[in-house]
């Protein structure tokens, strides 16, 4: 933990990866922290998580990588298959030169966040659902009781369906999209796929469908069906195997697995805000910038932010938070939202034909300059990440 002097107090709303992110990042760099939780626990929401170079660099920055990727899977290859099972994009990843990338559970970085949280000093408090009253930041419960009061920043990280980004009308575009996910985790098998593909990452296309398979450790085996929302079959919960199947049969045997496990379905969103505060409120992670998981950047991009914000409350002379806060605006927002365009562009693909799009996908698979534009995040130095070393606070 710091031994500097407290530099402010920092009350936070949400204890997801955004929230515990900047609630670490701040108590390292010594201010004082109170982290809200509403429900009775902190719990990961979701199954396995692709963490690319820009988180792994925070988490660096925290001295929390080695801990978070203790188990994780470090896949040679990203695929695009088509609806006949070819290869229609390869980019090669974790090798000297090109994009990094570790899949690990999310309640494994969820778990090391919180505690990377308690030791940089932060008091999280559960079952505590909070909300602002004004942009002086005071906060409310669900009563409108005052809780508190006094901080010097308060950082909304309450999700997509934030309540402090509606109290303060910040919203300028809000696609509740008409595409999503069901999500679940299973044992992994060799009879999966073929020897040849079981470390690989894969997505495979069929339709409008696509079915993601991602390693996520040793033993577990994050699996994503994507379709329309208003495909009921695709859509439903337990999952419907047969329907899935039928769409790509040379899955029968992982498709199959998934009788009976418990998952979930989410329709994506897209968010975009006018500003990312108000006074001294700040919103991060998905209440900020929430995008569809097309490139598997909204946790990274949560970090990247959140290390950002914390730098730029803790710049030294930086003046009142509201500058600061304008400050970290400026510098973060035109990678995080270049970042959401392109994972709100790739969901054009399941409109387009199969024989098309696997036409399209061989071609921006040889297009450089495109796929340097869709990774700049992944390869991104996240602010602070060059400055701070939590491991050494």
């Amino acid at each position: 933990m710091s031994t500097k002097p407290a530099q402010g107090h920092a009350e936070i709303i949400g204890a997801g990866i955004s929230g515990l992110t900047v609630a670490t990042a701040l108590g390292q760099r010594g201010w004082s922290v109170r982290l809200h939780e509403r429900d009775s626990e902190i719990r990961a929401i979701g199954a396995g998580i692709y963490v690319w170079g820009n988180g792994l660099r925070a988490l660096k920055a925290l001295g929390l990588h080695d801990e978070a990727v203790v188990g994780a899977h470090i896949g040679p290859v990203l695929e695009s298959r088509d609806h006949r099972n070819r290869v229609v994009e390869s980019i090669p990843i974790n090798s000297a030169g090109r994009p990094e990338v570790r899949t690990i559970m999310r309640d494994r970085l969820i778990s090391t966040l919180v505690k990377g949280a308690e030791a940089a000093g932060v008091e999280i408090v559960t079952g505590s659902e909070v909300t602002v009253s004004g942009s002086d930041g005071a906060l409310v419960n669900v009563d409108g009781e005052s809780v508190g009061g006094g901080a010097d920043v308060v950082i909304a990280a309450d999700g997509v369906r934030s309540r402090v980004r509606d109290r303060f009308g910040l919203t300028v575009c809000h696609d509740h999209m008409k595409q999503g996910a069901t999500r679940l985790t299973v044992p992994r098998s060799d009879d999966f796929v073929p020897a040849a593909d079981r470390d690989k990452y894969i997505e495979y296309f069929s339709g409008r469908r696509r079915v993601l398979y991602t390693p996520s450790s040793a033993t577990a085996l994050y699996v994503a069906l994507v379709a329309d929302e208003s495909d009921t079959a695709a859509s439903k919960v337990p999952v419907d195997t047969d329907t899935w199947v039928r769409s790509f049969p040379h899955l029968e045997t992982l498709l199959r697995s998934l009788d009976g496990v418990p998952a979930r379905w989410d329709t994506f969103e897209f968010l975009k805000l006018r500003s990312w505060s108000h006074g001294r409120v700040a919103l991060i992670g998905d209440a900020a910038h929430a995008q569809p998981p097309y490139l598997g950047q909204g946790g990274g991009c949560a970090m990247m932010n959140a290390l950002g914000l914390a730098d730029a409350l803790s710049a030294p002379g930086a003046g009142p938070v509201e500058g600061r806060l304008a400050a970290w605006e400026a510098a973060e927002r035109p990678l995080i939202e270049h970042t959401q365009q392109w994972s709100y562009r790739l969901r054009l693909l399941n409109l387009i034909p199969d024989a098309p799009r696997s036409s399209l996908l061989g071609l921006t698979g040889r297009w450089k300059g495109l796929g340097a534009s869709r990774m700049r995040a992944a390869l991104a130095v996240p602010t602070g990440a060059d400055r701070f070393d939590g491991a050494a606070a």
